[in-house]
């Protein structure tokens, strides 16, 4: 059977076998072994088994947080703590199993960098809830994980082969130090938002439960330019590591590409100016928190234009 996904891919090997199934497309054929075969297919079976397990976990986490942001239940809490932590370690069984498959982490498909920028998040966010204790930012962080992994249960699970480690090496320093810097900005996003609600009450004199429920706006604050501080030097890393990559891949240091490379200029500008600004001129409050959610929004829009 001819695969077409298979000749859309960076670099395949020629032993290719392509499966007309909902599990994968194309996987690398090992020849002479039926049992590896078999193997394969049992570990692809199982791993998204795992992924609509995290899926459905992250749906009932991301509704339990809104409604304890609402209607402040301590059980409610607690469930959706649990369906996020059984969502991380399904998610983490999904990834582990398929890169056992692959060879390689989740760093070559729209399917994989997806997978992996949701389960960065969650583990970036229960790092936060650690630290800070802000249990309505997950009312805000959450439906963003779960939207994030819904968009990626669309995407082809074709494997892709790049044969060349220190491609492979560049690619997988650009993806995870990128993905490591937008889950950070995802954090500020939550944060940025909450800021924005209590400002708001504050500047109207219109104290509602939400006031009371929600951090105050120092530490808001603090948590938006902290987050950003620890991401925008990875996603600068990454930028840096993502020309390299392209020098391996014999292109050249830095694609003029508009849909794709200035859309990453316009975030790299974004995040630079709230941390500088802090740094140089003291710029915080609402002008930083309003930057935070118009960089996590071009984000996005660069997601889809960057790496669909």
């Amino acid at each position: 059977m001819h695969c077409i996904q298979c000749t859309n891919l960076p670099v395949v090997s020629k032993n290719t076998k392509c499966y007309d199934s909902s599990i994968i497309n194309c996987m690398p054929l090992v020849v002479g072994t039926e049992s590896t075969d078999s193997q394969t297919r049992v570990g692809l079976y199982m791993g998204n088994i795992a992924f609509n397990i995290a899926l459905l976990s992250y749906l009932v986490s991301a509704l339990g947080y809104t409604l304890y942001l609402v209607y402040r239940r301590p059980m409610v809490n607690l469930i959706s703590a649990i369906a996020l932590g059984l969502g991380l370690f399904s998610q983490t069984i999904a990834i582990g199993l398929r890169s056992m498959e692959t060879g390689h982490g989740p760093y070559t498909t729209g399917f994989e960098v997806a997978s992996f920028f949701a389960w960065v998040i969650v583990v970036v966010f229960f790092l936060t809830e650690w630290k800070y204790r802000i249990r309505d930012l997950g009312a805000f962080v959450i439906p963003v994980v779960f939207l994030i992994l819904f968009y990626s249960a669309f995407q082809s699970r074709e494997i892709a082969m790049i044969d060349d480690p220190s491609t492979m090496f560049w690619l997988t320093m650009h993806r995870t130090l990128s993905i490591l810097g937008y889950a950070a900005f995802a954090i500020a996003f939550g944060a940025a938002i909450m800021y924005l609600i209590q400002e708001n009450q504050v500047k109207s004199k219109k104290l509602g439960v939400m006031y009371f429920r929600m951090p105050s706006l120092e530490v808001l604050d603090d948590l938006n330019y902290k987050v950003i501080a620890i991401g925008f030097p990875l996603f600068t890393l990454g930028f840096m590591t993502g020309s390299i990559w392209n020098i391996k891949s014999d292109e050249s240091f830095f694609s003029w590409d508009a849909m794709r490379t200035w859309p990453l200029i316009v975030v790299w500008l974004i995040y630079s100016g709230i941390f500088f600004g802090r740094l140089l001129v003291g710029w915080r409050g609402k002008k930083a928190a309003q930057g935070a959610i118009l960089g996590f929004v071009t984000i996005i829009v660069t997601y889809f234009l960057h790496v669909v």
